[in-house]
């Protein structure tokens, strides 16, 4: 096969061939996005504007929701403007800029959620200690760390990926992904990314044990309180954000470990659909809406 390196764009994955099915994913997506973008904007709005909120946890949940939107705008628009301008291409520093983004802000992502449960940790496990531990300059200095390797991480993946000359330039999915960039490779140097692509799922599980542990000693601490109310509040705010965490970490690492050649491409979409797009639309739900002192300041956002 010719070497496409040096071609100026790529190939997509079109959802369907029927003009209808298209449109429809289309309004979908759209509608998906739209709730995803509000309710995310919602949150970084009412902690910015409410001095009540300028506390450790939302000045993380506002981050988290900026890193959301981030993820989220980096892939489904072009998904859209493809499916709406009946296309598939999209150009090569285009798939380039997306590649990174959307590793960018996922590894940030997944960093800042640690963070947050180490927060959760401190402030239930150790109170009288917080607001030494968790003070303003610590705040800045862990996002800016999960920042700073989300960039790193990036820029090493992308790095990696796209000095790896390509055999093809279509790419079995909506998005630039890498298992299937991997797939469309002719040459071993593939194996350099591979190997990046394992290390990463390896910080990512150690991640999530980490959080597993972290909730572990929160329960338990929970659990010797005699306050219901206080039971009630922790278990309601970390059980439903382990389910879709949980959901995000094995999809996406099933997604980047499993051979592509075992797997159907519907099966390949619907595990990137769950990670790209459930926690960004779960996220403000789970750590914002249910939050009392949140809603207060949503309600007079907007004036209710």
């Amino acid at each position: 096969m010719s070497n496409f390196t040096s071609v100026s764009v790529f190939l997509l994955l079109k959802l369907s061939e029927v003009r209808e099915l298209q449109l429809l994913h289309f309004v979908v997506f759209l509608i998906l996005y739209l709730a995803i973008m509000t309710g995310n904007l919602l949150i970084i709005a009412a902690v910015a504007f409410d001095h009540h909120l300028h506390t450790p946890m939302y000045f993380f949940l506002m981050n988290l929701a900026i890193l959301d939107l981030g993820s989220v705008s980096t892939t489904v628009p072009k998904s859209m403007a493809n499916s709406l301008l009946n296309s598939q291409s999209i150009a090569y520093s285009g798939c380039v800029a997306q590649f990174f983004f959307f590793l960018f802000f996922e590894a940030s992502d997944l960093a800042l959620l640690t963070i947050m449960a180490h927060d959760r940790y401190v402030a239930i496990c150790d109170p009288l200690r917080y607001e030494t531990i968790m003070n303003q300059g610590a705040c800045l200095q862990m996002v800016a760390s999960a920042w700073i390797a989300g960039l790193l991480y990036a820029a090493v993946h992308t790095g990696s990926m796209f000095s790896i000359p390509f055999c093809s330039n279509v790419v079995n999915q909506f998005f630039c992904e890498i298992p299937k960039l991997l797939k469309i490779t002719c040459s071993d140097l593939y194996l350099i990314e591979v190997g990046l692509v394992v290390l990463g799922c390896m910080v990512v599980l150690g991640c999530f044990i980490y959080i597993i542990l972290t909730y572990v000693h929160i329960f338990s601490s929970v659990l010797r309180n005699p306050s219901k109310q206080g039971k009630q509040k922790a278990f309601s705010t970390c059980i439903p954000h382990l389910a879709v965490f949980s959901t995000f970490v094995f999809t996406g690492v099933f997604a980047h470990l499993r051979p592509p050649m075992d797997t159907s491409s519907d099966q390949d979409l619907a595990f990137s659909l769950i990670y790209t797009m459930v926690p960004p639309m779960m996220n403000p739900i789970i750590y914002s809406m249910r939050n009392k002192q949140l809603k207060l300041a949503l309600w007079k956002l907007l004036g209710v």
